[in-house]
């Protein structure tokens, strides 16, 4: 692309288009700032549900964006918190001169201000934030905190509580492998550390692994509540081999064709929630596992009643695999089963179901009609999903992209009769607690109470400090 550009262009580029990338950050933000403004209106009695005002502005910007549902809600928040608590540093970031991660940390560090005080503060740190391009994320933390201790003391940001922050992350890695991360507690972490080791000794010496792979290896036994880890030495007459205990297994599911199984294809199989599994991982599995294949259903006939039989459930949550909604990849496992047509009109028929997760459910549900969402289903389960601005947008199944077995068509349903929506629909949307704005203002009050103590407890050991070591000045 820049081939024929001496190295000065090529540098100039690099600047036009690192200015230019701020630009649209700042200009996306600034429509979904605006957007949530315009939904106030019809959705300010919506605080209180659990797919409140600010889910269904984050459904449109999923949906139109192709991202999460949790990474919009968070992109609405952003978005929020720049253009209506610090409109001079949004000028500045549409400008090009500071970055999106600036921008990041000035709004992260400014979460606590007093709204009294908040004007002032976001004009002191715009017309100094373009010189703090250069400092690092620990020095950029550390000057935003200075100005806002020169006008909000109580604001500074308190670092959570190591012990708050524990967690353990299984997450696909590539074709066939998870990576694990997290925080766990020392004791802990030490126990995890030597039954990893035991097990990954129960092997006999032929074994081929090297003690790491033997030790990621006997991840496996530890989660099936299993004593020892098979050894792969291959000799039939083992000292190490022993009856693994069945009973205690874990179950785990993996999609693949029958061809794969046999061997006449390499084609890979999947493993919900990690992704593609190479077809040597599949048939190694297969040679010890129960197999159960999957049924795509012929009949036209739907389901008695509201609830699908087991047989429907099975194909679709294979066929679907993810929420339907578009950008979102919440697993079928957490995931409500959805009528298309809503039930009696809609038959309980996998070419009127497929999964939505629970907050695109109730936005779906409570949100249809004229002026909302509405949603189309193909007989292979395509869906065509169209928004409150018009825009229309269409998602294939997960498990029947990647298995065309599964995206077969289930028939044809006649169409319903529908009666409008009840106006009264909205007293069944579950409710919250608490509203979003509360919860925040929670934990703002809280962190400011500590604050507010750990600057009590300077000034208290300072005038300690001050009454053992003063001495008067000489006279």
């Amino acid at each position: 692309m820049f081939e024929a550009l001496p190295d000065g262009d090529l540098i100039d580029v690099m600047g036009e288009a690192t200015r230019d990338e701020s630009t649209a950050i700042a200009q996306r933000l600034a429509a979904v700032a605006e957007l949530f403004v315009r939904r106030s209106g019809e959705l300010s009695g919506a605080q209180w549900s659990c797919a409140d005002g600010c889910d269904a502005v984050a459904a449109e910007v999923s949906a139109a964006q192709n991202i999460s549902h949790a990474r919009a809600v968070g992109q609405v928040q952003f978005a929020c918190a720049l253009w209506h608590r610090l409109p001079t540093v949004a000028k500045v970031f549409v400008s090009g001169l500071i970055d999106f991660r600036m921008v990041s940390t000035i709004i992260s560090r400014t979460q606590n201000v007093d709204a009294a005080v908040l004007p002032e503060l976001d004009d002191a740190i715009a017309r100094h934030c373009p010189k703090w391009m250069k400092l690092s994320g620990p020095k950029l933390r550390d000057r935003v905190d200075l100005w806002v201790a020169k006008f909000d003391p109580a604001g500074v940001r308190v670092p959570p509580k190591v012990n708050d922050n524990r967690y353990v992350d299984i997450d696909a890695a590539s074709a066939g492998i998870a990576s694990i991360s997290g925080y766990l507690r020392a004791a802990d972490g030490a126990a995890l550390h030597q039954r990893l080791d035991a097990l990954a000794a129960t092997v006999c010496a032929n074994d081929p692994r090297t003690k790491e792979q033997r030790r990621a290896d006997a991840t496996g036994p530890l989660a099936r509540g299993e004593a020892q880890l098979a050894c792969q030495c291959g000799s039939v007459d083992c000292p190490a081999k022993a009856e693994r205990a069945a009973a205690n297994a874990a179950v785990i599911h993996v999609l693949a064709e029958q061809s794969t199984l046999d061997g006449s294809s390499d084609k890979p199989g999947y493993l919900p929630g990690f992704g593609i599994l190479p077809a040597e991982s599949v048939r190694e599995l297969a040679s010890t596992a129960h197999l159960k294949p999957v049924q795509v259903p012929t009949d036209a006939t739907p389901d008695p009643g509201y609830r699908p039989t087991a047989k429907t459930v099975d194909f679709i949550r294979w066929r679907d695999l993810t929420c339907r909604w578009p950008g979102c990849d919440r697993p079928v496992d957490s995931c409500d089963v959805d009528h298309t047509v809503p039930y009696p009109a809609g038959l309980t028929h996998p070419s009127d179901l497929k999964h939505y997760c629970r907050i695109h459910h109730l936005i779906k549900t409570f949100n249809s009609g004229p002026g909302g969402w509405t949603d189309q289903q193909m007989p292979d389960g395509t869906i065509i999903l169209i928004a409150p601005t018009g825009h229309t947008y269409v998602t294939e199944a997960h498990g029947a992209a990647m298995f065309p077995t599964l995206a077969q068509s289930t028939g044809e349903l006649p169409l319903p009769t529908l009666d409008e929506p009840s106006p009264y629909r909205g007293v069944m949307m579950p409710k919250r607690k608490q509203t979003r704005e509360q919860d925040r203002r929670d934990r703002i009050n809280q962190e400011r109470r500590q604050r507010t103590e750990l600057i009590a407890e300077e000034e208290r050991q300072r005038q300690a400090w001050l009454a053992d070591n003063y001495q008067p000045p000489p006279f």
